[in-house]
């Protein structure tokens, strides 16, 4: 059943019926396939109508000028975006001489359907033409998350009415136009043709295109098969510099149908030589055929069962909650399920919104989900930023830095961020990294890669902090001058974020140089830095407002004027669309949750008391111009005792795509949010909390919310947690004892014998925070049913 959104509403999937040309972008990023490698758009298979086209593959980018009213030292010169990549997903289709196109003539019936068992975007239409043909229309499309260059589709066509002759147009289409994603000409100039064409190959039911980029020198190869069955086809193909087509012909009677399955590949190199990448797509769209449509959606069905067992969060009570948790954990799935060394960009691979660009928030959102969910994909977008280290040297150095600074936005590795307050500044990144290292190795108990890939990113940035902040007279740490996660304060002293993450960073790298002595040494590392870090960490200022009682933002926040709120109308928010910087910055107002992260990520350095009293004071200051802000204060929220204000961010996070609550997903979905609705259920009503106390729980729930299960991988095995109204139940798969604390309680769990713990009174929290004129969370209304 469909909800105010549009969507259909069901527990493993989601779905639209009809057709509404409004917000038909909204619904492309929405069905959007991904595999972390390949990106395809939920866009109609007959390519229109369409809003934003959209193939890509991750990594795959253009450069181009970056153009400053002045320039400055140190400003990155280039910039780089994520371009449209050949798209092999369309199949056109003529009924008798007459293009199905689902504007004219008279459509009967329309619907798309995102599986989240089966990876699939299934869509179904029935279709008369103008001139009164009818047919029935029957395609499925998967992105194969076993087989990494591969995409498939699985397009039927039954004449209705009869006899009809059919001609089905499948191809590859490269240099499809870019939405503009930049006001600058001189931008938008690279990135509208962007390829070279190099090489074409057709034989009778396949062709291969082979094109380079024209200034970063990116060589990509896209390769295409087809199997027919069905009624008499005549089949060809031609391939010429930017289309291949594939022109299946048939007559059929009333009944009949065709079957057409296309298998498609996609591969990139900047090293590879053309006959390489011709190679390996043309091998694995061979391997594809081979295996059929039968054999990649099982494949396809097998790998999301393996995930869906651990990764599977259950919500009793909200069925439109329910789907919206699973589609944020698919989305997240798809993100980075085969990324294999490489980013994960703001967007994904759903949309060139942020030009395709990874930020902090892969480290500081993403990442913890992937750990306990899907670890070797963490691995990987941990290694990928391990192979820019270089680069990130190099920036540091022309920062006049020791170390690596690694970029605020970037697809390569180097920094893309013209902005330098909001980019160069926010050094916090580098610690979000080092944070995501530590957890990880935590976590899995992988030593091998701590050694290989952890201690040497640990050591590096360890190093920056040290020559970035400085001893103040009063004998703290002090690090002057940067920007924290809330980007309406800018050029802040000591950040409480940042420096309880370089804190985190310090500390973390000294144990890791200790425990592999000769690598460190390797490294360069001497015998008196560790000690030097720990004292550093030991010594890192966190600034506290003594008399209100409560940690400030950053140093001497506490005390600027507060924003007026009450004379801000609901129209002139988000307000750097409508205030000047200069103003947001020396008043108390925050876009983000930033001291409220702090709360989250680093709990362990803050009473019970000194978290409540800090989430009621900066709750009134937070106005959520960002989609990363709802999940972490439902975390926080839930853990000091709001349970109703814990779901009511919970359920803004969840719909924050889903029903476009921001009116910007045309561009792509917020990846990193929707990892978050994953924290805000599992921390937050979950209350796991993972530190040096091991892993906690202290689980709770709330009206209209009846169960909560969820799973998590840690050390090797499945940890399962079930939690109702009373009591939670733990139950270990796999490995060997791993002991927990429920609430006050540790307890050691044995594989396959589940422990049942009743749930303690809770204490009344007291008032519920308040929020600015304006912005308490979104009311979203419970779905009930199916």
């Amino acid at each position: 059943m469909p909800d105010s959104s549009g969507f259909d509403v069901s527990p493993w999937g989601i779905g639209w019926s009809g057709w509404d040309p409004q917000r038909q972008a909204r619904r492309e990023s929405v069905f959007s396939l991904s595999n972390g490698h390949i990106g395809w758009r939920g866009t109609l298979d007959e390519g229109d109508p369409c809003e934003v086209p959209g193939a890509y593959l991750n990594g795959l980018f253009e450069e181009h000028p970056m153009p400053y009213a002045e320039d400055g030292y140190a400003y990155p010169e280039h910039g780089e975006a994520l371009i449209n990549a050949p798209d092999g997903k369309v199949i056109r289709l003529l009924v008798a001489d007459e293009p199905l196109d689902i504007r004219q003539g008279r459509l009967e019936h329309h619907e798309q359907h995102l599986d989240f068992r089966s990876g699939t975007l299934r869509r179904e239409l029935r279709w008369t033409s103008p001139a009164g043909d009818t047919v029935h229309v029957e395609s499925t499309r998967l992105v194969s998350l076993a087989h990494r260059p591969v995409a498939a589709i699985d397009y039927r066509v039954t004449a209705v009415s009869g006899p009809l002759d059919l001609t089905v147009l499948s191809e590859i289409v490269a240099d499809e136009p870019l939405p503009r994603v930049h006001p600058d000409d001189r931008v938008m100039a690279p990135l509208e043709h962007p390829f070279e064409p190099v090489e074409q190959f057709a034989d009778t039911t396949g062709a291969t295109l082979l094109l380079r980029t024209r200034r970063s020198g990116i060589g990509v190869a896209a390769a295409m098969d087809h199997t027919l069955e069905g009624a008499d086809c005549s089949v060809d193909t031609e391939a010429s510099e930017d289309v291949a087509r594939t022109t299946v012909t048939a007559r059929l009677a009333a009944g009949d149908s065709i079957r057409l399955v296309k298998f498609v590949a996609h591969e990139w190199s900047d090293a590879l030589t053309d006959a390489a990448l011709r190679d390996r797509v043309q091998a694995s769209v061979e391997t594809a055929t081979q295996l059929g449509w039968d054999g990649l959606a099982r494949a396809q069905r097998e790998y999301l069962d393996h995930f869906w067992d651990a990764a599977d969060v259950v919500l009793e009570g909200d069925a439109r909650l329910q789907q919206a948790v699973r589609f944020a954990l698919f989305q997240v799935l798809q993100s980075a399920a085969r990324t294999e060394v490489r980013s994960i960009p703001g967007k994904g691979l759903t949309g060139p919104g942020y030009e395709g660009h990874t930020f902090w928030d892969a480290e500081a959102f993403l990442l913890p989900v992937l750990t306990y969910t899907i670890p070797d994909a963490a691995a990987h977008a941990l290694r990928w930023r391990h192979s820019t280290l270089d680069l990130a040297r190099e920036r540091a150095e022309q920062l006049h830095l020791a170390g690596a600074a690694f970029p605020w936005r970037t697809v390569s590795g180097r920094e893309c961020s013209g902005y330098w307050p909001a980019g160069t500044v926010a050094f916090h990144i580098n610690a979000d990294i080092a944070v995501a290292l530590l957890r990880h190795v935590r976590v899995t108990g992988d030593a091998d890669f701590e050694r290989e890939v952890a201690l040497e990113i640990l050591v590096e940035t360890a190093r920056l902090w040290v020559s970035l902040g400085h001893r103040g007279r009063d004998g703290a740490f002090h690090i002057d001058g940067i920007t924290g996660p809330d980007e309406y304060s800018a050029l802040v002293d000591d950040n409480t974020f940042t420096n309880l993450a370089a804190q985190r960073n310090l500390r973390g790298a000294a144990e890791a140089a200790r425990r592999h002595p000769d690598d460190a040494r390797r490294l360069g590392v001497t015998d008196d830095e560790p000690g030097a870090w720990e004292g550093i960490a030991d010594a890192m200022a966190v600034p506290i407002d003594e008399e209100r009682g409560v940690h400030q933002q950053s140093a001497g926040f506490t005390g600027l004027e507060r924003w007026d709120f009450e004379a801000t109308s609901p129209d002139q928010y988000p307000l750097q669309d409508h205030f000047p910087y200069f103003d947001l910055y020396r008043k108390q107002v925050v876009k983000q949750a930033d001291l409220v992260l702090a709360l989250q990520f680093f709990h362990e350095e803050f009473s019970d008391d000194e978290t409540a009293r800090a989430f009621a004071y900066y709750e009134e200051l937070t106005v959520r111009d960002s989609s990363l802000s709802a999940s972490s204060q439902s975390v926080v929220a839930a853990w000091i005792g709001h349970l109703d204000l814990a779901i009511d961010y919970l359920r803004e996070a969840a719909t924050l795509d889903l029903e476009d609550l921001r009116d910007d997903i045309d561009d792509g979905l917020h990846v990193a949010a929707l990892a978050g609705v994953w924290t805000a259920v599992v921390s937050g009503l979950g209350g796991m909390r993972d530190g040096c106390r091991g892993l906690e729980f202290a689980p709770r729930l709330e009206a209209p919310l009846t169960r909560l299960a969820f799973g998590v991988r840690v050390a090797g095995c499945v940890l399962r947690v079930d939690v109702g109204t009373d009591a939670a139940t733990y139950t270990l798969v796999g490995g060997r004892t791993l002991r927990v604390r429920h609430f006050e309680d540790d307890v050691e769990l044995e594989p396959g014998s589940p422990v049942r713990l009743a749930t303690p009174p809770r204490s009344a929290p007291g008032p519920r925070p308040s929020q600015p004129q304006g912005r308490s969370p979104r009311e979203v209304r419970a779905a009930r049913g199916d």
